[in-house]
């Protein structure tokens, strides 16, 4: 009996560990399908970007602590066909997510595949006190909500505020001595006058004097006595005189406080920098510190940064990106108009003043240079911070200004507008957190969506270095605050599937102009816009040729150099 115990006894322990390694292979939890072990509700997520792991764990644990009956298992998946994963795994029943991560460019995929509900908005959760606009256009489609703003990225324009401090003051202190100067004048006027007037009686008095000193000179001869006293008369005369000149002595001006440098700065960006054609200006009158190479660089090959030249008259589908109706077509997909070519003429004038090497340049050696003090300004996404953080750590010296501090860098309000009155605004992408329309669970998973939409704190930030679709978080840094507010403004990108390869086309065509200086403006953007008609439209499609506008020339109205 007892061999046939210790038998059956083996086998068992076989038949379980064979059950665990199947289960294991299947993905499967073995705890979340037997009330036995847990009868807690499991709210699978899906993402594919390991930067926000400790963000989605903290946010699970701190959901199921209010909620005991759930728990929510966030998964790292790959992002090589992540959409299609889902999309079988939820059609197969097989392990799918309950919620998920993506990009608010896929969400008219996900919800013609089924793969995202309506989200309820009876409430009004969905409102501009909580989200910026761009954040609620970037996860419309067709005039409801199928999805929750998570994080965003967009561009601004950053700068080097060490560098710019230093400007600053010596602005400040050029406009200080102008002001003394101007005061000082009508003193001077007044003592020129007094001294003209009183020359010839001075003189008359001082002739007189001379002549009574030297007769008692001729008759007394002085005493060692008498000339004891007036060497020490003369001593004292020598202390009072030095005691005025230091009492006359000008003392050291304290520093400008660091509000009326911050005052002085918004001022220069204001006026020496609210355009392309004033930092051109800047260029040819500022005395750079050695270190600096260039005053505004930027990636050229990257259509994230290139977007805010043609972002305020570029049209594709609407503010929400998913309105493109055949009968409306000109309006609907607005790439080729006047704007647009006055714009790409701007951007195509500008490698005379700042010749950015296409073949060399990449973003994150640009951005190495930027934090390193070899650039004034530049075009960066979020990152740059997180760029900073890890070369603080890794080479101090190596982002250290003269003086032995760490160089600063600051956000610019706004990206700079063009020449001609022209307007700017740069592009954004925000990722969404969709409920799968297969969910069980589907209540579960909004409130979960709404517990990090409605999340105050900058954690988000410090654990995954990620800015938040949504308002009422202090990041602690004015410049994250200004990348929010930009983002408002920002252009959400397009979701129709039918245009999904417009900003490759973009690129190659900001590229074509970048690279030749004779490139025809005009006829490149009507060929990238035909071309993107005639794959919605499903036929050739040509539109009607637009004669180039007359613009002033990006060197009108320049100073000359040194001015």
């Amino acid at each position: 009996m007892k061999f046939e115990t210790k038998i059956i006894s083996i086998v068992l322990i076989l038949c379980m560990l064979a059950g665990v390694f199947v289960n294991a292979r299947s993905d499967e939890s073995i705890f979340e399908e037997f009330s036995f072990f847990s009868n807690k509700t499991t709210l699978r997520l899906w993402y594919t970007d390991d930067a926000i792991t400790p963000y989605l764990q903290s946010m699970a644990i701190k959901f199921s602590e209010k909620n005991r009956n759930v728990r929510v298992e966030p998964k790292l998946v790959s992002g090589m066909e992540y959409l299609e994963e889902i999309n079988k795994a939820s059609v197969e029943d097989k392990n799918f997510p309950d919620i998920f991560v993506t990009t608010n460019d896929t969400l008219e995929k996900v919800y013609c595949a089924g793969l995202a509900l309506e989200a309820d908005n009876s409430e009004g959760f969905f409102n501009k006190v909580l989200f910026p606009k761009a954040a609620l256009d970037s996860v419309t489609y067709k005039g409801k909500y199928v999805a929750y703003p998570f994080y965003f990225e967009t561009s601004a324009l950053v700068y080097n505020k060490t560098y710019l401090e230093n400007y600053a003051k010596e602005q400040m202190e050029k406009k200080k001595q102008e002001e003394e100067s101007v005061e000082q004048e009508p003193a001077l006027e007044e003592s020129n006058e007094n001294a003209g007037e009183g020359d010839s009686s001075e003189n008359a008095e001082d002739t007189e004097k001379a002549n009574e000193e030297s007769s008692e000179a001729s008759s007394e001869e002085p005493s060692d006595e008498a000339g004891e006293e007036n060497s020490g008369e003369g001593e004292e005369g020598e202390d009072l005189e030095g005691e005025d000149a230091e009492a006359e002595e000008v003392p050291e001006d304290d520093d400008f406080s660091t509000e009326a440098v911050n005052e002085e700065i918004n001022d220069i960006l204001s006026s020496d920098f609210k355009s392309i054609q004033d930092i051109i200006n800047f260029s040819r009158k500022y005395e750079a510190p050695d270190k600096i190479k260039s005053i505004l660089e930027w990636d050229v090959n990257d259509i994230f940064y290139n977007y805010f030249f043609v972002g305020a008259y570029m049209n594709l589908g609407g503010d929400a990106g998913d309105n493109i109706n055949v009968e409306n077509i000109d309006q609907d997909i607005a790439i080729y108009n006047g704007n647009t070519i006055s714009c790409m003429k701007v951007y195509q004038q500008l490698k005379q003043f700042f010749a950015i090497d296409a073949k060399e340049i990449s973003y994150d050696d640009m951005a190495t240079r930027f934090l390193k003090g070899e650039i004034l300004f530049t075009i960066a996404t979020t990152d740059i911070f997180k760029k900073y953080d890890e070369i603080k750590v890794e080479d101090p010296l190596s982002i250290t200004a003269d003086g032995g501090e760490l160089y600063e860098f600051a956000v610019a309000p706004a990206v700079p507008e063009l020449p001609n009155g022209l307007k700017t605004r740069t592009m954004s992408v925000t990722n969404c957190l969709v409920v799968n329309g297969y969910s069980e669970h589907p209540d579960v998973a909004e409130d979960f969506a709404r517990m990090i939409c409605m999340d105050e704190k900058d954690d988000i930030y410090k654990m995954s270095h990620k800015l938040a679709a949504h308002y009422g978080i202090d990041y602690g840094h004015d410049g994250i605050n200004k990348f929010v507010d930009i983002y408002a403004d920002s252009v959400s990108m397009p979701k129709t599937i039918q245009t999904s390869n417009f900003w490759m086309e973009l690129e190659i065509a900001f590229a074509k102009i970048w690279d030749d200086e004779d490139a025809d403006c005009n006829a490149i953007l009507k060929e990238l816009s035909e071309s993107i008609k005639t794959q919605v439209m499903g036929q050739e499609y040509h539109d009607q040729v637009i004669q180039d506008p007359i613009d002033q020339p990006i060197t009108a109205g320049l100073s000359e150099e040194g001015d």
